[in-house]
């Protein structure tokens, strides 16, 4: 095998599979890239048995061949090299060169024979949407998976596309976020739940462009299809939350707040909140709302500080307590100016919700507060 490429180009290629490698496995052969020649392009390959990447990239293929390399080693050194064109082969005793200007690497090659392949989906539903879409949809519901390896179920986003709607969910037992599009094209109705972990390496793939994506799905696997990468992944098994059963229909008491405002307030209090002695002790914030205010304070060991804002209110007074963080991760997700924030009791869970649209809603549990 013998090919030459341009740094910038196989930089590109590299940092897209770069993210489908094992990183701890018994199994040396996933720590690899599968290189493979056909005709005047290559095919790049990673896979650590959940995820699996491709890369094809046009370059001029001076010897047909495979050959599986150390992928860590191998970006590291082309990462390093001067801005220009890379020689790279394989020896006569099996070694990777990598030759560039004044400089020559030779790296130990694993067999590709022994490279697993990736699976073969043979898509039963499949959706088209533009990267920049799917990229603001993950970005916006990701934060609000669980980490809890306890409930699998739980640690990947649910994609359902519903009557043309395509809904992607997040719930982590304590919080929920829900964002909706219509889509383009007749599709029909299928449900899916996605890896967080492939949501947020795909996430890192696209670009934020009008570019089309195909997203398809067969029984156990789903597909990830965009310019000349494509990543397959394994869907989650197991039931997701019914989460329509668990979003209140209605409130109690409802404020109409400056998204931007209500935010920088969380951030401040944020810092006495997060700042007790006792690293291991949440402090949750109490949020009170009155007739045309709502108050955010918190008391610990180090400190307490209020916040005090204007704002529309409807409905009841109400005191409840947040933790911080997952008002703040939900209001960073939002673009909007102003938000609905919707309460049932100091007990049920709290909605922020859009103003003009149905596109979002993120729901969060509150903490009960000492007396």
């Amino acid at each position: 095998m013998r090919i030459v490429c341009y740094k910038d180009k196989i930089i590109k290629a590299l940092n897209s599979v770069v993210k489908g490698v094992a990183s701890k496995t018994t199994m040396p052969i996933l720590e690899g890239i599968l290189i493979q020649t056909n005709d005047k392009e290559i095919k790049l390959t990673t896979y650590d048995l959940e995820i699996g990447i491709e890369y094809i990239m046009d370059c001029e293929v001076q010897e047909q061949g495979s050959t599986v390399v150390n992928a860590i080693m191998f970006s590291e050194i082309i990462r390093k090299l001067p801005d220009t064109e890379i020689y790279i082969s394989v020896n006569e005793k099996n070694l990777l060169e990598i030759e560039c200007e004044g400089s020559l690497y030779k790296l130990a090659t694993m067999n590709p024979d022994e490279f697993p392949e990736l699976p073969k989906i043979e898509v039963e539903n499949s959706i088209e949407l533009e990267q920049n879409t799917l990229k603001n949809m993950i970005r916006k519901t990701i934060f609000a998976v669980s980490s809890e390896e306890s409930r699998p179920i739980f640690t990947g986003c649910l994609f359902e596309i519903e009557n043309n709607k395509l809904n992607v969910v997040a719930v982590d037992g304590f919080r929920l976020a829900l964002r909706s599009i219509y889509l383009n094209k007749q599709t029909n109705d299928f449900s899916a739940v996605i890896p967080g972990r492939t949501l947020n390496e795909v996430n890192k793939i696209i670009s934020d462009s009008f570019e089309p994506l195909r997203i398809g799905v067969a029984k156990n696997q789903a597909l990830f299809e965009m310019d000349n990468c494509k990543v397959v992944t394994r869907i989650l098994d197991g039931e997701f939350l019914n989460y329509k059963n668990v979003i209140p229909g209605n409130w109690e008491t409802r404020m109409r707040v400056n998204k931007n405002s209500l935010q920088n307030s969380f951030e401040r209090i944020s810092l006495i909140s997060a700042s007790s002695v006792e690293k291991e002790k949440k402090y949750p914030v109490k949020v009170q709302v009155d007739i045309g205010k709502v108050v955010i304070s918190c008391t610990n060991q180090t400190g307490d500080a209020k916040e005090e804002l204007y704002v529309s209110t409807e409905g009841k007074n109400l005191e409840a307590g947040f933790n911080p963080k997952y008002f703040l991760d939900s209001l960073k997700a939002i673009d909007d100016e102003e938000v609905y924030v919707e309460f049932g009791s100091n007990i049920s869970p709290c909605l922020i919700k859009s103003i003009d649209n149905n596109d979002y809603t993120y729901m969060i549990l509150p903490i009960r507060l000492k007396e």
